[in-house]
C-alpha cells in the first residue's frame, strides 16, 4: 500500500512536466511559423503569433507601441518589402514557464538582406488566452 501514494504523485509530476513540454512546442511551433510566413513575405500571417489585442505591447528602437493594429502598421511600415524583410531567422536562448499561464522567451532575431544585414535581442512574454500561447509583450532591439 505504501507504494499508491508514491505511484499518484509519480503520476502527477510526469503529467505536469508533459503539459509543460506540450506549452514549450507550442511556443517553438508558434516562432517557428512566424519565421516561415515572414521569409514568404506574409506579415499578417507573421503577426498571428501576437495578441490581436489593444494591451499588446511592442518595444522597439522607436520606443513602446501599444495594440495589435498598431504593431501591424508599424511592421508593414517598416518592411515595406522583400528587399526590406529580407530573410529571417531567430535563435532560441531561453524558453522559460513562469507559470501555468505565462512563458518568458529571450533569443536572438537576424534579417539576411541585400540592403544591409541587420538583427539584435528580443525577449518575448507569452500568454495562453483562451487556450492560445500568443505573445502579450515583444521588446526587440
Amino acid at each position: 500500500m505504501r507504494s499508491l501514494p508514491l505511484f499518484i504523485l509519480s503520476f502527477f509530476i510526469v503529467q505536469h512536466a508533459l503539459a509543460q513540454d506540450k506549452d514549450e512546442q507550442t511556443i517553438r511551433k508558434v516562432l517557428s511559423d512566424q519565421t516561415v510566413a515572414w521569409n514568404k513575405g506574409n506579415i499578417e500571417d507573421f503577426m498571428k503569433g501576437y495578441w490581436n489585442n489593444d494591451s499588446l505591447m511592442f518595444i522597439g528602437k522607436s520606443g513602446v507601441t501599444y495594440g495589435y493594429q498598431n504593431t501591424l502598421m508599424n511592421y508593414k511600415k517598416n518592411y515595406n518589402s522583400a528587399d526590406a524583410m529580407g530573410t529571417l531567422s531567430f535563435d532560441l536562448i531561453k524558453v522559460q514557464r513562469l507559470s501555468p499561464e505565462y512563458y518568458f522567451v529571450v533569443g536572438k532575431w537576424h534579417l539576411i538582406r541585400k540592403i544591409g544585414d541587420v538583427g539584435g535581442h528580443y525577449n518575448l512574454l507569452f500568454r495562453k488566452v483562451n487556450g492560445t500561447w500568443v505573445i502579450v509583450a515583444d521588446h526587440s532591439s
